[in-house]
Order: C-alpha cells, then sequence, then structure tokens
C-alpha cells in the first residue's frame, strides 16, 4: 500500500467484506467502531503489563479472537459463509473456565464496587464497559442481520472476565475494592 487514504470514504460510505458500500452511520460499522476500541482498551491493558505476566498470552488471544469477531461483524449474515474467519467452537467455555478460575482465587462478592483502585484495575473496568457497549450494538445489529450466538456470549462473557480480572487485581495488589452497595437481591428481607 502506497499511501493510507483512499479517498472513498469522503462522502459517508465505506465498504464492508464483500465489497458493499455501507453508510459510516450503519449499525454494523457502529458495531465493529466499539470492537475496534475494545481491541485497542486490551492492548492497552497488554502494554501496562510487564513482560511474561502470566495475562499477556489470554489477552493477546482476545485480541485476535476480536479481530475475527470484527471480520464476521462486517459480513452480512447472507455472506458469512464466504468469511474464511471463525472462531473456535469452544470459545465460550474457554473463557467461562478463565472466569472460574480468576473467581476461585478472590473473595465473593455481594456488592456493587466503585471502578478504579489501581491503575491496572482501572485500564480493565475500561475494557470491560466497553464489551459491555459492543455488546449492546451487536444486539441492535442482530435486529436487523442475525449476528452468530458465540459472538453475543462471547462478548457477554468477556465483559464479565474483565469483571473479575479487575476484581483479583485490587485483591492480589492488596488494595481495597470501594463498595458502593450492597446487591439488593441479596439483601435478607426482613
Amino acid at each position: 500500500m502506497k499511501r493510507i487514504y483512499t479517498k472513498t470514504g469522503d462522502k459517508g460510505m465505506t465498504a464492508i467484506h464483500g465489497g458493499v458500500r455501507v453508510s459510516k452511520t450503519d449499525i454494523r460499522i457502529e458495531a465493529n467502531g466499539t470492537l475496534d476500541e475494545l481491541n485497542v482498551a486490551v492492548g492497552a491493558l497488554r502494554t501496562s503489563l510487564e513482560a511474561g505476566h502470566s495475562w499477556q498470552n489470554f489477552l493477546r488471544n482476545i485480541q485476535l479472537n476480536l479481530m475475527t469477531v470484527m471480520s464476521l461483524v462486517a459480513t452480512r449474515s447472507e455472506m458469512r459463509k464466504s468469511n474464511p474467519n471463525s472462531l473456535a467452537d469452544d470459545i465460550v467455555s474457554q473463557t467461562e473456565k478463565l472466569i472460574d478460575k480468576l473467581t476461585s482465587e478472590c473473595s465473593p462478592s455481594d456488592s456493587f464496587i466503585l471502578p478504579g483502585g489501581t491503575p491496572l484495575a482501572s485500564l480493565i473496568h475500561q475494557a470491560r464497559v466497553l464489551a459491555r457497549r459492543a455488546e449492546r450494538r451487536l444486539w441492535k445489529l442482530n435486529e436487523q442481520d442475525e449476528v452468530p450466538e458465540n459472538i453475543l456470549c462471547y462478548l457477554n462473557r468477556l465483559s464479565d472476565l474483565f469483571f473479575i480480572m479487575a476484581r483479583y487485581e485490587l485483591q492480589h495488589s492488596g488494595c481495597q475494592e470501594e463498595i458502593w452497595r450492597e446487591f439488593g437481591y441479596k439483601r435478607k428481607l426482613k
């Protein structure tokens, strides 16, 4: 590529997989933009960790998975079979295993927690809220064009993973979690 700019988007249109052009305000483009933001946040997380940190590898895999998700989201459902990219069949269960492992190494939570505590926990919470926003955009897209179920479930699990990672970071760095209030559904009725 000799130059980065093509000028083909100057009128508010962009291409998706298969060469179809859509408006830059299309929900598919909005969903992919949010997935891209999430990928950048995960990259920032990786950059903030020391080389060799135990989370480096699975965060890199999340980034690779997000690139695949973006490719699939950029493909209309009727053309998806022509897209050579795919996610592992067990992507959701593997993410759940990681969540379970980290959860087992944290104290139980019965309260809403204020995001923050350490710079790393703050970055993890940023990834969490971006995963939630990406999930909402994908559900909006799903109303117009079917999004594969494993993508919808994976984004939901990623936000859960980032939540428990932030709790893990705080508890293992010696930083106290700041509690907002107890979960209402866990309060005993008097």
